[in-house]
């Protein structure tokens, strides 16, 4: 139970720290790289990772509660 709840930890702590994950779809990457402009990269990163988080999040949260539900 101990690993469980570790594991858990560690996941959830995964997609509340976008910053450490690199997520860009191929024609947005190429078209950010040829531009001598960083920032608007880093933008566009964060904007697809927290798009990409949002229904892992939600999915989980669904499965969470009716793990809850069917062990009560």
């Amino acid at each position: 139970m101990q690993n469980k709840s570790i594991i858990t930890i560690l996941v959830l702590l995964a997609f509340l720290l976008p910053q450490f994950a690199e997520a860009q779809c191929a024609m947005c990457r190429a078209v950010l790289e040829s531009e001598a402009d960083t920032s608007a990269a880093e933008g566009i990163n964060n904007g697809i990772v927290y798009l990409m988080a949002v229904p892992y999040i939600l999915v989980a949260g669904l499965f969470y509660f009716i793990y809850r539900k069917m062990r009560s």
